[in-house]
């Protein structure tokens, strides 16, 4: 249960930090950081603690 609860959260900020534009259009370079490292950590437990492919 823990696990499905992580992969909303961790899918939801990575989502939402890969998708923000600021005023001017553009991406900030924190929330693609965020972005990305909350990607990884979510594929991460989809792949080894849900899927066990790893």
């Amino acid at each position: 249960m823990f696990d499905w609860i992580f992969l909303l959260v961790t899918g939801a900020i990575a989502y939402h930090a890969l998708t923000h534009r600021n005023e001017d259009g553009e991406n900030d370079i924190g929330h693609m950081l965020f972005g990305a490292i909350a990607l990884l950590f979510f594929f991460r437990v989809l792949l080894v603690d849900i899927l066990s492919l790893f």
